[in-house]
């Protein structure tokens, strides 16, 4: 298994931005993915990227999330610009498709003005 911490959320004005970083037990060189969870609705994954740092983003993000890896220090990051009220929640990341992998405790992001 694969731990994962995840840091960097906080409160932000609309429009604003904040990157956030997963620090991983080992090493991720897989599909890692950041998910999110907003109060009351399912988690879903907005961003993933492959070993070789393909990318893929969900509509709802696409053009304003950027999600990047540093494959020798096991670290995971998701730049957020342009960040909205509806980008509330708590984020997390986890390997693609291992789904034994235990979740991280996630780090809050608000988006309010």
């Amino acid at each position: 298994q694969v731990q994962a911490s995840e840091s960097g959320g906080g409160l932000v004005q609309p429009g604003g931005s904040l990157r956030l970083s997963c620090a991983a037990s080992r090493s991720i060189f897989t599909i890692m993915g950041w998910y999110r969870q907003a109060p009351g609705k399912q988690r879903e994954l907005v961003a993933t990227i492959s070993k070789g740092g393909s990318t893929n983003y969900a509509d709802s993000v696409k053009g304003r999330f950027t999600v990047s890896r540093d494959n020798a220090n096991n670290t995971l990051y998701l730049q957020m610009n342009s960040l909205k009220p509806e980008d509330t929640a708590v984020y997390y990341c986890k390997r693609v498709g291992y789904p034994l992998d235990s979740w991280g405790q996630g780090t809050q992001v608000t988006v309010s003005s």
